[in-house]
This record gives C-alpha cells, sequence and structure tokens, in this order.
C-alpha cells in the first residue's frame, strides 16, 4: 500500500488513475471497500483532493459502473463477433456469455445488477446502454429473420399494459438514435412483453447462481443453465443450440 505523500509533494494524479484504482478495489473486496478515503490512500493523496474529480462517492461509483459495462459489452461483443449472422445464435451466445462474466466478475456484478438504483450504483435499468446494446442488436437479428412465438396483446395482464407501452416507447427511442438494425414495426406490445419476461428470467437465473441461493443443491449448475435457455427458446419457437 502506497503511503500517503506529504504535503507539498502530492503526487499528480488522473481521472483514469482514479477509476483504476476503484476498479482494483471493487475486484479485490467488494463494493464496501470503494471509498475516497481509500482510493486516496492507495493513490498516495488526500481524500479532498479526489472532490476535484468527483463530488461524492456516488458520483465515483456511478463511473466504475459505466466502466464495467462498457468493458462487459465490449467483452460480449467480441465474443459473438465471430460467429454467423443468425440472431438465435448470437443472442443464446450473449446469454451465455453474460452468466460467464457474471460468475467470474462477482463483486462487479454486484455493484452493476445487484444494488438499489437508489444506492448509488444503479443497476442495469436501461438498454441505450452500451451492454443494453448488445443485446437489442441480437434481438434486432433474431425478429428480421425469425417468425416468433409471441403473446397475444390480449393475454398480456392489463396492469402492465401502460408499463410495456413505456418500455415499447423508450425501445423505439433508443433504436432511431443507435442506428440499430430493428425492424420496429415488429416491436407490438406482445414483443416488449416478451423481452421483458426474457430478460427477468435470465437475470434471475444468473443471480440466483451467483449468490449460490438456489432452491436446493445443483451438481451440474452448467446443465441447468442450458436447461433454462432451451426452455426460453422453445417458448418463442427456436432452438438455442
Amino acid at each position: 500500500m502506497t503511503p500517503p505523500a506529504r504535503r507539498g509533494r502530492m503526487p499528480a494524479v488522473s481521472d483514469a488513475d482514479i477509476r483504476r484504482v476503484a476498479r482494483v478495489l471493487l475486484v479485490g473486496r467488494g463494493a464496501e471497500a470503494l471509498t475516497l478515503r481509500a482510493i486516496a490512500r492507495e493513490l498516495g493523496i488526500t481524500a479532498p483532493a479526489l472532490y476535484r474529480y468527483y463530488p461524492s462517492r456516488e458520483d465515483l461509483v456511478a463511473a466504475v459502473r459505466r466502466d464495467i459495462c462498457v468493458h462487459m459489452a465490449e467483452d460480449l461483443a467480441a465474443q459473438v463477433a465471430e460467429l454467423p449472422e443468425d440472431g438465435v445464435v448470437r443472442l443464446f451466445a450473449i446469454c451465455r456469455g453474460f452468466r460467464r462474466w457474471a460468475l467470474d466478475h462477482r463483486n462487479e456484478f454486484t455493484l452493476v445488477f445487484a444494488s438499489p438504483a437508489d444506492g448509488g450504483a444503479g443497476g442495469l435499468r436501461r438498454f441505450d446502454e452500451s451492454f443494453g446494446l448488445v443485446f437489442l442488436e441480437a434481438a434486432g437479428r433474431l425478429l428480421a429473420t425469425y417468425d416468433l412465438v409471441t403473446p397475444p396483446t390480449d393475454r398480456i395482464p392489463d396492469a402492465l399494459r401502460e408499463d410495456l407501452i413505456g418500455f415499447q416507447n423508450e425501445l423505439l427511442a433508443v433504436l432511431a438514435e443507435s442506428g440499430q438494425k430493428f425492424p420496429a414495426e415488429k416491436l407490438d406490445l406482445g414483443v416488449a412483453y416478451l423481452m421483458m419476461t426474457m430478460w427477468a428470467r435470465l437475470y434471475g437465473h444468473v443471480t440466483l447462481e451467483v449468490f449460490g441461493n438456489y432452491p436446493m443443491p445443483v451438481s451440474d449448475p452448467d446443465a441447468l443453465f442450458d436447461a433454462v435457455l432451451a426452455e426460453l427458446a422453445a417458448g418463442i419457437g427456436v432452438s438455442a443450440g
């Protein structure tokens, strides 16, 4: 650990230095280690010096969270870049890649995906973030080339319709701004409902596995995850492969 520098000999640091040290602390010790005092100590500066870059811990955590999402999206995009253009292949490869990333980066997963929205870190709340756009790109390929089985709109619970309309409008706005090749004319309420429920099931399963909260001992979690993907695929009329 680097001792604090003497007054008058404060080392020069950059925003990148701060975020790098914060990420190291997060990976090694968890989100509770992300304090301005701890980061300053590692950099050999005083905690007040960090306020030049981040007014609060919450601002710093938000920046770290954004970095994590960008890096994860880049990793997932690289994994599927060499795969066939098939939307099914790419979408379920991303699902598998997300699970592997979560298991390999538990503290980062916790910060991004398992923190309250008002707790400073936030979770994945929007599809216009880098990670969400990776999913949208694959979903667009899927919708463009497959006739999926989607729930009839009259079977969608009335209590969810207003929320789904808002979600649908948000997705359309994201698509218009991002240049995603997504057939917007196919994005009806049934598809919006399908996307929401598929994400809920994928996220729920991965969260259970990351935190070891299966309701029973599972000797082969890979087999269980593959079975979940197979059910999700069958539900929309395709095969997860």
